[in-house]
């Protein structure tokens, strides 16, 4: 009997424990949930979006505050030296078409002045081809003025250049007749290429002509005789180049409506575009039918010579070198381990995202105030903009013509000995869906066709599309890029806008991430990347926050700006406010060229500006001590040692030498 007893006390015990595991183990799985919430698409914005984020006051330096060793940097772009007024009568006139997207049409376009003003000649406002090879865009609106104020252009510039609108009458015709010499022109042309070779033909013929299809017509990095020239690239991109009076009403709209908000937002600019993920070779990043696609532009870039490795390259092995975009679902991993809450406001840059909206699905689960251009205007708004357009000739589909029974019967008596195989079955009918875009050449032809009417028509729209998203990322809080300095040479729209951002506000918080870097940890926590380790999150942490100071700006010196001067614009088209804190350090790489600390010292006239942050109307700024990450939102496991499995240190690259 006391034997029974026993083993009923026993019983008891383990269904008590059991039960009790169970309620720990459910209360630790509740607590520790990610928070991934369901996708659901956002059409617009909502009257009551606002009351839904609520107006609290944003207590979080350390996710919005200014860079503080990077207050004392302010735009200086005012010539240092004697610098003289164009004259009416110069070595003559200098006409360009260039093509590309936004980036290299802005990049292009600063380059010319430089060449205008280095070669004393007038600029004949230059042709943007993106929008005169589209038919029947908006009349209202010619070549340059489509994106760009073409009178504050000229008159910003008039102490620097002379600026006409078109070439003489007397000049016209032989332009028409092709009697002026043409250049075709690279990014790398260097400034000694222009004295030598073009100036001379300026002189004979009085009018040369360039074509411009790589993003800019000379070098990035220029010797210091010609720093004039280099600020002259600051003024006209950061100052002349002024969008049109509706894109900046609208875009200020869009800004107006974010900040009504009461919040603070996050840009983020994917850059998955199918030219730069060709060019690098990051097709198997994708499925389906967007990896053929990739490679279909990849094996027409092969053909042009444009790249000259092979057409199947391993996608992994180019992400792990940097060469490859982060994610959206990456991006979203990384902002939500800086301590970014779910409803945070993350504006989506950028006209064309390859891979549609399937790829932006785990990062609108991560932030739900996930908005874009068309959450904060209306359809009329953003049709205004693009202005009356003329319809286009309707596409038609032309069905194969019908054979007639004679002509059935002599290909049967011509088809060969029998027996014969049955004939086909008689086709389905072909929807007209089946014959646009993509979805109709790529199952049957090997080649790409060339863009249609409405496909040249969209290139032109993306101009003003990308001309309001730079309006709102150079006003948000903070810019992550999803792709930058990818060593092709060409533009970027995220190189621009953080140079643009550094020139205007230093201090203001700018992501300049190491992709290579990122790429090593994420594949740490790849099987388990919802539920990283305590020191993964804390080495993330380190590498984000340290971009956005001086160890992002020594990396993009070196990896950006010898590509396009305008993504580091430094230390040209600045100075630096005399500070009781520590000076800055001089950092000088191998060349002689310095990367940091080389600013000059601002004038005794200019203050120090009080508004140190872009955009932080209307809600304060405190460090409350909180941590940079939400322990609700990932679970953390540290080893048994609690030591890290990564020792992760940036490897300065070799052009550096950190002890000049």
């Amino acid at each position: 009997m006391a034997i029974v007893t026993k083993i009923k006390w026993v019983i008891l015990t383990v269904i008590t424990l059991s039960v009790a595991s169970i309620i720990i183990h459910l209360s630790l799985a509740k607590f520790w949930t990610v928070s991934i919430l369901q996708y659901g698409t956002m059409t617009g914005l909502p009257e009551d979006f606002a009351s839904k984020l609520g107006r609290q006051v944003i207590k979080n330096k350390k996710l919005w505050g200014a860079i503080e060793s990077l207050e004392t940097l302010q735009p200086y772009v005012n010539p240092r030296s004697s610098y003289s007024v164009p004259k009416e009568q110069n070595n003559g006139f200098i006409y360009a078409k260039v093509f590309g997207g936004f980036a290299q049409i802005r990049s292009s376009i600063s380059d010319l002045v430089a060449i205008s003003r280095l070669l004393n000649a007038t600029l004949v406002i230059p042709e943007i081809q993106q929008s005169i090879r589209s038919k029947g865009i908006s009349s209202k609106f010619k070549s340059f003025s489509y994106i760009y104020n073409e009178e504050q252009f000229i008159a910003y510039l008039k102490n620097d250049i002379i600026i006409t609108k078109t070439l003489p009458e007397n000049l016209k015709e032989r332009r028409r007749r092709n009697e002026f010499p043409m250049f075709k022109l690279k990014s790398s042309t260097s400034s000694n290429f222009y004295i030598d070779e073009v100036l001379p033909k300026l002189k004979k013929s009085k009018v040369i002509g360039f074509i411009i299809s790589t993003g800019g017509c000379l070098q990035s990095i220029l010797p210091p005789s010609l720093s004039e020239i280099q600020r002259l690239r600051c003024r006209v991109a950061f100052h002349a180049l002024q969008f049109r009076p509706e894109i900046k009403e609208v875009g200020q709209q869009m800004v107006n409506k974010l900040r009504a908000l009461g919040q603070p937002f996050l840009v983020f600019h994917p850059g998955l575009l199918r030219e730069i993920l060709a060019y690098h070779g990051c097709a198997e990043l994708f499925q389906d039918v967007h990896t053929e696609l990739i490679q279909y532009r990849r094996a027409q870039m092969i053909k042009d010579r444009i790249v000259n490795e092979e057409l199947n390259i391993d996608s992994h092995l180019q992400r792990d070198k940097g060469l490859c975009p982060l994610m959206p679902e990456e991006v979203g991993i990384l902002l939500r381990v800086m301590g970014y809450p779910s409803k945070t406001i993350v504006y989506l840059a950028g006209s064309e995202t390859f891979g549609g909206q399937r790829v932006l699905i785990p990062l609108r689960a991560m932030f739900t105030n996930l908005v874009d251009r068309t959450s904060l205007c209306s359809e009329k708004d953003l049709s205004d903009l693009v202005g009356p357009e003329a319809p286009l000739p309707l596409n038609v589909l032309q069905p194969p013509p019908v054979k007639s029974a004679e002509k059935l019967k002599e290909e049967w008596k011509k088809a060969g000995p029998r027996p014969r195989p049955l004939p086909p079955p008689p086709d389905r009918p072909i929807y007209q869906h089946e014959k646009e875009g993509w979805y109709g050449w790529i199952t049957e032809t090997p080649t790409e066709p060339d863009p249609s009417p409405m496909d040249l028509r969209m290139q032109a729209h993306r101009l003003i599309w990308d001309a309001l998203d730079y309006i709102i990322s150079l006003e948000a809080d903070a810019f992550f890029p999803g792709f930058n300095n990818d060593g092709s040479g060409w533009p970027d729209f995220s190189s621009l806008v953080m140079g643009h951002r550094l020139y205007e506000s230093a201090s203001s918080r700018t992501y300049r991430p190491d992709r290579k870097i990122l790429a090593e940890l994420f594949n740490i926590t790849r099987d388990n990347i919802y539920h990283p380790k305590h020191n993964w999150t804390r080495l993330v942490q380190q590498h984000l926050n340290n971009s956005l100071g001086e160890e992002g700006l020594i990396r993009q010196s070196l990896r950006s700006k010898p590509a396009m001067f305008l993504s580091h614009p430094l230390p040209e088209c600045s100075c630096r406010v005399t500070s009781s804190a520590t000076p800055a350090s001089r950092i000088k790489s191998k060349d002689g060229r310095f990367l940091s600390g080389d600013e000059e010292e601002c004038p005794k006239w200019m203050k120090h500006a009080s508004h140190t942050g872009s955009g932080t109307e209307g809600f304060t700024v405190e460090d409350t001590g909180l941590p940079d990450y939400e322990s609700n939102d990932f679970i953390e496991e540290s080893d048994k040692n609690g030591k890290t499995n990564l020792t992760l240190i940036w490897e300065q690259d070799e052009e550096m030498d950190p002890n000049d």
